[in-house]
């Protein structure tokens, strides 16, 4: 098992919604540590989103799913 890049969003704030979506949908994920070094507190700067390899086609869907549904909603 290992941890695989789902998307990159482009900051952390972006990313940690995308991770609480994901989570509430049982997916584990999470942001690459190395993408959250900031000044303080949050990251400006793009944060890519990690999960587990054989969840990545869920988690994709899931992903995918929602970006249409706020789509729809502007």
């Amino acid at each position: 098992m290992s941890w695989v890049t789902l998307a990159t969003a482009p900051g952390q704030l972006q990313a940690e919604m995308w991770l609480d979506m994901l989570q509430e949908q049982g997916i584990g994920a999470v942001i690459h540590s190395g993408d959250t070094a900031s000044f303080l507190g949050v990251s400006s700067y793009p944060c890519r989103v990690m999960v587990m390899e054989e969840d990545l086609e869920r988690a994709k869907q899931a992903l995918t799913r929602k970006s249409s549904e706020s789509s729809a909603a502007i």
